[in-house]
């Protein structure tokens, strides 16, 4: 498992009730947009994540609508598994605050 995916299951996994947005997730995982996307889509793919569109008309907000991402049941039992065995002193490394960051 890459670590940008670990990063990406770490974000999700710190509260699997709540939905997030993809710039969220990609914020909070420290990664780039278009590095989550594919990670996102590959997840829900497996069934780990499922996902619904922002009910909201975009040309009202000045924004386009979010699609939002939650853990499945099944999802955050194979999140935790996954993460599990996943090479972690890498994540730790990455996710371990540098210097001036608080």
């Amino acid at each position: 498992m890459t670590i940008p995916t670990q990063l990406v299951l770490g974000v999700l996994l710190h509260d699997p009730t709540e939905e997030r947005y993809g710039l969220e997730i990609g914020e909070a995982a420290g990664l780039r947009s278009g590095t989550v996307h594919p990670i996102l889509a590959r997840l829900e793919g497996y069934g780990w994540l499922a996902s619904r569109w922002e009910d909201v008309d975009p040309s009202d907000e000045g924004c386009p609508a979010r699609r939002y991402y939650q853990l499945t049941a099944d999802g955050v039992q194979a999140a935790r598994l996954a993460l599990a065995g996943a090479d972690r002193p890498k994540l730790a490394a990455r996710l371990r605050p540098q210097p001036g960051q608080a």
